[in-house]
């Protein structure tokens, strides 16, 4: 069995060094053959930079470092080009010069490497000095290949003036690449974020997005059939360990815990860093989460707590993707855009299509859940697993009351300067909570015309629970708070029945239990139960 890749994004290494390289230079070869610019957006983690790495190599004219592979035996000439490669991730942004500065010693480092000489007082000079300088020393025109080109801006998310700045420097600097169209073979543009065309690519207004394309939907990750090719042999032999045979079917679990991404609704590729960790360590676990969730975009769902309970069933337009902006992006646009979010569904309707969202898969669920819980709550993972099986007894035993005991103890491990004061809040935190210990919940249900704000049903039993948020002064004295309670509870209940949010559940044979809970801080939950 060939070796497994884990971190390596060197094409030539990969082949070369006996590993396991999943066949992408059929869509390089279309890359070539249909255009000229093109924009690919994915999550961090899915293969980009590998696969700029052989676009690079395909263009270096060794045939041969491709043999056994699709492009191999296509009519592809191999002919070499002057290649030019910027890996953003490794250009300092701390501020706007810093970035100038770190681009244009990129550009002389590479002029270098050719032996030749350029000087301008600006990046964007540069840039177009050496295109031109590498032009005219080979007689070729150029690739330019720009990797993760948003990491300046997403670094600095959560200060807008400097990410800011930094995309305006940057829009310069790429825009540049229209003019020098005559010297230009190639120009492939990756990153994780579409703020392209109403923001910093629109002076590259001929670049083809290609994010949603259904040609290239698997350009990026391990489609099953390659996860049969490639692993088949590995699945089988990890099947007879102990340690999985209680799985049943491995590939099954498999794909239930790192398939499920698409850009088109039909064709879903596995996560490559996911299933090759998998692989390497022999055991199911969330790898992909474990590398790194962005600071930028827990902030962003703390500071809008419905983005994260509105989830399901979530659809956008494709215009909303390039009409993203810095200051505006929204949390859902953003989960989409990093991999926490993908295409369930096209759905035709009218001219423009429609794409239906959904979490891509187990780890994913599990572990966004748990990383929302602990940038609300700063409760770890040993406490919230100490609560599941207190909240999980009292909810199949029907003892609400208990299940407050536990949920209190997990809100007061709220640090005060997390708190946000909204319902919106308390809701999302309830919401991440019991799906981190396993239930099955749903948030923002439609019912007889109006949304309850979450039920969760179980085999014998369904909780339909309405919350309620009242601001009150910390310290306050008991019997205010007792009368805030009072109104809050009679409130919440009186909604649940006035609107019928049971209805639904009636005559399914289950017991169904009426719960509005009242919130006056981190510190003070109560509740109101009947049963129907």
């Amino acid at each position: 069995m060939k070796k497994i890749p884990i971190g390596i994004q060197n094409f030539r290494e990969i082949k070369e060094g006996g590993y396991v390289y999943v066949d992408k230079t059929q869509y390089v070869y279309n890359l070539i053959e249909d255009g000229k610019y093109y924009f690919l957006s994915r999550p961090r983690r899915f293969g980009k930079s590998l696969l700029i790495d052989t676009i690079s190599e395909v263009f270096s004219g060794d045939r041969e470092l491709f043999k056994g592979l699709w492009i191999y035996g296509s009519d592809y000439s191999f002919e070499k080009h002057p290649v030019i490669r910027l890996d953003m991730s490794n250009i300092a942004n701390r501020t706007p010069n810093i970035l100038e500065a770190s681009l244009s010693e990129a550009l002389v480092d590479r002029a270098v490497e050719d032996g030749l000489e350029i000087s301008s007082v600006t990046h964007s000079g540069l840039f177009k000095k050496l295109i031109v300088s590498l032009f005219k020393k080979y007689n070729q025109r150029v690739v330019v290949l720009i990797d993760e080109y948003d990491k300046p801006i997403l670094d600095h998310l959560d200060d807008i003036k400097t990410a800011e700045a930094n995309r305006k420097a940057l829009r310069g600097f790429y825009g540049i690449l229209k003019s020098m169209d005559p010297y230009l073979e190639l120009t492939f543009i990756t990153g994780v974020t579409k703020f392209t065309k109403t923001s910093i690519f629109s002076e590259l207004n001929n670049l083809s997005d290609i994010t949603l394309s259904k040609k290239y939907s698997s350009i990026c990750g391990i489609a099953i059939t390659d996860l049969d090719e490639h692993f088949g042999e590995r699945i089988k032999a990890l099947s007879a360990i102990d340690d999985f045979v209680q799985c049943g079917d491995l590939r099954s679990k498999i794909l239930a815990w790192y398939d499920g991404y698409s850009w088109d609704g039909k064709d879903r590729v596995i996560n490559p860093f996911s299933l090759l960790s998998f692989f390497r360590e022999e055991k199911f676990a969330n790898y992909w989460f474990a590398s790194g969730t962005p600071k930028f975009l827990m902030d962003l769902i703390k500071e809008k707590p419905n983005s994260y309970t509105n989830l399901k069933g979530l659809e956008i337009v494709e215009i909303s993707l390039d009409l993203a902006t810095i200051e505006k992006i929204s949390a859902e646009l953003l989960l989409f855009q990093t991999g926490y979010l993908t295409v369930k569904e096209v759905l035709k309707t009218g001219d423009a299509p429609v794409y239906l969202l959904d979490l891509p898969n187990h780890e994913v669920k599990e572990a966004f859940d748990m990383n929302i819980l602990s940038a609300m709550t700063e409760t770890d993972d040993v406490q919230a697993r100490q609560s599941q099986a207190q909240i999980s007894r009292a909810l199949r035993s029907g003892d609400l009351h208990k299940m407050l005991e536990s949920l209190r103890g997990l809100f007061a491990s709220i640090p005060y300067e997390l708190h946000v004061d909204r319902e919106a809040y308390y809701h999302s935190v309830f919401y991440a909570v019991m799906n981190v210990l396993g239930f099955d919940i749903d948030a923002e249900v439609s019912v007889s015309g109006c949304r309850v704000d979450a039920v969760l049903e179980l085999d014998d039993k369904a909780y339909v629970m309405e919350f309620k948020y009242v601001k009150c002064e910390q310290g306050a004295e008991p019997e205010l708070k007792k009368k805030l309670f009072e109104k809050a509870l009679g409130e919440g209940m009186g909604q649940i029945k006035s609107r019928g949010y049971a209805k639904k559940y009636k005559g399914s044979g289950k017991k169904v239990h009426l719960a509005a809970f009242a919130f006056l801080g981190r510190d003070d939950i109560e509740m109101a139960v009947e049963i129907q």
